[in-house]
């Protein structure tokens, strides 16, 4: 029995499992003592490429990094970060942060209270 599409849904079934394996790797870490990271409150640390104490090493050499409770740190350990702060207020704001540094990536959640 010959099947002359095989060859195609085979290779969607590969792209497909190629394209959701990056997400499937990341994973969610520990955070452990939420206030021992230089911050008000770290809430969410996932890592991708790299292991959660690394990650975890990463978040607090980035707090140690921004100048102040206002300040922000565009890289630390050789990871470039970003960051995108949100529910803004005249006394606290939250941020994703994103590192990455090739193939790892470093993401976390903190709370800032000015």
């Amino acid at each position: 029995m010959s099947c002359a599409r095989c060859p195609l849904a085979l290779l969607a079934v590969i792209t497909a499992l190629l394209a959701i394996a990056p997400a499937a790797s990341a994973k969610g870490c520990s955070i452990g003592n939420e206030r021992s990271y230089g911050t008000t409150y770290v809430t969410k640390i996932s890592v991708s490429g790299t292991s959660c104490r690394s990650g975890r090493n990463v978040v607090k050499a980035f707090h140690a990094c921004r100048p102040g409770a206002k300040g922000k740190c565009g890289s630390t350990k050789g990871y470039s970060c970003s960051e995108r702060r949100f529910n803004k207020g005249p006394t606290s704001f939250d941020s994703n942060v994103t590192c990455r540094r090739g193939g790892k990536t470093v993401k976390h959640t903190y709370t800032q209270f000015i």
